[in-house]
């Protein structure tokens, strides 16, 4: 591998942040599973993996894609914990990161975090963007700490799919020449769009589109955890929401301002899991629409 600017590499203590590789994945994965399955026990909350080999799974992915800048901390020869960056878009997306139990609280998750926002900084993007965990009070100091800022209160909701299209709604799967429709939505109401997570969902076949009136209303990449979903307003993203067969991950993200949609979640069946809170640096516009935002944001 060619050799890396120096302006994300720190070393202190025998701490060394460098580069992820494909090869890190695995005994990243499961330093990402024992650390958010230690602090949600703390908490008595559910883990957001059940098993080790989801995150290993989710970091290979993310390690060998050409749009997302990931790094691995070492000390003393040993990996402690990772962060990735998800350049797919002019908003970056920060996560998951995560440090291994046994070496929190010593500076390493600021270290991971400072890597990442140096980076952006580097490539001059417009905004980053996070969700953290409502109850983890550390992580929302930290962040707060480095500059962002408090923008939506999350309930993350599972519960039994609802299998019932409203009427004159026809959801469908999303294909790549919807993808001008879905980035004009997402600019309307958000200010900037998510085309490159967009094309990566389109290839992978969870992209979904909701029309009617004939025009599309609402996308979504997934209606998952790592899913984001935007439509021009509640009804409209209530059809996709209606039609998927199910809420990968531990569920959907569902911003609770949004007190119509949230209600209307909760009397279809579905329940909080637990709440979770998105942060920003830079660009923000106030959403001119209903959107569920991804757990990268």
């Amino acid at each position: 591998m060619a050799a890396q600017p120096q302006s994300w590499i720190a070393e202190n203590q025998a701490l060394v942040i460098r580069r992820a590789t494909p090869a890190d994945a695995e005994v990243c994965g499961k330093v990402c599973f024992e650390a958010f399955r230690t602090i949600a026990q703390k908490h008595n909350f559910p883990a957001d993996f059940p098993a080790s080999d989801g995150p290993a799974h989710v970091l290979a992915m993310m390690f060998s894609h050409p749009s997302f800048f990931c790094v691995v901390a070492e000390q003393d020869g040993k990996t402690i914990g990772s962060n990735c960056l998800d350049e797919r878009t002019p908003i970056a997306g920060v996560g998951p990161i995560t440090i291994d139990a046994g070496a929190q609280n010593r500076g390493v998750g600021r270290q991971l975090m400072q890597a990442v926002m140096t980076r952006a900084a580097e490539r001059k993007l417009a905004g980053v963007r996070l969700v953290q965990a409502g109850y983890h009070n550390r992580s929302l100091s930290l962040y707060a700490k480095l500059g962002f800022v408090v923008r939506e209160p999350l309930a993350c909701m599972q519960g039994t799919p609802i299998q019932r299209t409203p009427q004159g709604y026809k959801v469908r799967s999303a294909q790549p020449g919807d993808v001008g429709a879905c980035n004009d939505l997402c600019v309307r109401v958000h200010g900037h769009d998510r085309g490159g997570e967009l094309n990566d969902a389109i290839q992978q076949g969870t992209a979904m589109v909701a029309e009617s009136e004939g025009r599309i209303k609402a996308y979504a990449s997934s209606i998952a955890f790592f899913g984001h979903a935007i439509g021009e307003g509640n009804r409209d993203l209530q059809a996709l929401v209606s039609a998927a067969t199910e809420f990968q991950g531990p569920g959907i993200l569902v911003p609770t301002r949004n007190a119509g949609l949230f209600r209307w979640c909760l009397e279809s069946g579905l329940r909080v899991v637990q709440p979770m809170t998105l942060m920003t640096t830079g660009l923000y516009n106030e959403p001119a629409g209903a959107y569920l935002p991804s757990i990268l944001f």
